[in-house]
């Protein structure tokens, strides 16, 4: 360390212990080292240490499956603790020069005190930044973060008894919600828990060992573990014969669109309004003709075809638009429509200059401009 930064260490340190609330303190040592921030000297020291963004760092990288890991990501200064198990993480990762953004379920529990985050990631065959997180990211990774968010999750007080339907990858929200039941369970009983979840083959079911040890650890926890190569994918008949009470359990769900749609029929012909789901995907067969896109005043234009969306589309020619959850669900990705038009790819619904839309679930009907 040089002389001057030894000074200016000092001169922090010292304005620091005379301005003893936190924000306060950070704005006066701003003045002082105007017209750089503090933040520019102090993530040199530790990157973690930024006000400016969100920040964490990779401690654990677990591999779950030969296409999936577990990321154990310690955050840093201005990280929440609090947040419902269920909820997603929004995840940025320096690829090829850009920080390129994902979400992803957390699959750890709320801890006390700042604690550490978890989310399981499969690697997709169309995922780029699924596909580097799985092949290529390692202990020690800098990652920026987006506040935990998302409407998927349970309520409080939990009923004492439910359902949870999962397939796939689809399980990693609901082993949030279990993992936290199980912490939970020191201080007040463990629900009536059912839990369908099915995987195309036996090895590609995530968590077995854990959830097995559950079903050991905590009597009220049953899980039904269907192998569709094996015994074909579960439909509303069986599972009335597998679950017999079923439509007494509220039922949290999460997997394939096709599980899922099949799902709500179920529920919608019975009258039952106690179905929870999340889609990690959305159809891309929307019949949408594609066209060129362009971002308002960045100027930059793109070729886009009527699968890829909107925000998809942006980001590959460098404009960052902002987004949550990817899904069409926490409307944090949405601006004004000038020209053109935009097909919804959950719903097929068409929306004209003027509206507002959802960048994240909209693709092209010919050309577009937006309002940026």
């Amino acid at each position: 360390m040089t002389e001057s930064n030894s000074g200016l260490n000092r001169v922090l340190r010292a304005a620091a212990a005379r301005v003893p609330e936190p924000r306060a303190a950070h704005r006066f040592l701003n003045r002082l080292t105007h017209p750089l921030r503090v933040d520019d000297y102090s993530s040199l020291i530790y990157p973690l240490w930024s006000s400016r963004e969100l920040r964490g760092e990779v401690v654990t990288v677990r591999r779950e499956a030969e296409d999936t890991v577990t990321l154990v990501i310690k955050p840093g200064w201005g990280a929440t603790p609090h947040y419902q198990p269920g909820q997603y993480l929004g995840i940025g990762v320096l690829l090829d020069g850009r920080w390129t953004w994902r979400s992803y379920s957390l699959t750890s529990a709320p801890t006390t005190g700042r604690g550490e985050y978890s989310v399981t990631v499969k690697a997709l065959p169309e995922g780029l930044l699924s596909n580097h997180i799985v092949g290529t990211v390692e202990p020690g990774t800098i990652v920026r973060l987006a506040a935990p968010a998302g409407d998927f999750h349970l309520p409080t007080p939990t009923p004492s008894k439910l359902m949870f339907v999962t397939a796939g990858s689809g399980i990693t929200p609901v082993m949030g919600m279990l993992r936290s039941l199980d912490r939970r369970s020191v201080t007040e009983p463990f629900p009536d828990v059912v839990h369908v979840h099915s995987v195309r083959e036996r090895d590609d079911a995530l968590f077995y060992d854990e959830l097995r040890a559950l079903e050991k650890t905590q009597p009220g926890y049953v899980l039904h573990l269907r192998v569709t190569s094996e015994e074909g994918r579960i439909d509303s008949r069986q599972m009335s014969a597998l679950v017999p009470d079923w439509s007494e359990r509220p039922t949290w769900a999460c997997g394939p669109n096709a599980m899922l749609d099949e799902l709500d029929e179920h529920f919608d012909a019975t009258g039952r309004e106690d179905l929870h789901v999340e889609r990690f995907t959305v159809n891309r067969d929307a019949g949408a003709s594609g066209g060129t896109v362009t971002f308002g005043s960045t100027g930059k234009t793109v070729e886009l075809d009527g699968a890829t969306t909107i925000l998809e589309g942006g980001e590959k020619v460098g404009v960052q638009m902002p987004f949550g959850c990817r899904m069409g669900i926490c409307q944090t990705c949405v601006v004004g429509l000038d020209e053109g038009h935009v097909r919804d790819l959950r719903n097929g619904t068409d929306h004209g200059p003027g509206e507002r839309i959802q960048t994240c679930i909209s693709v092209a009907l010919g050309d577009v401009e937006l309002k940026l």
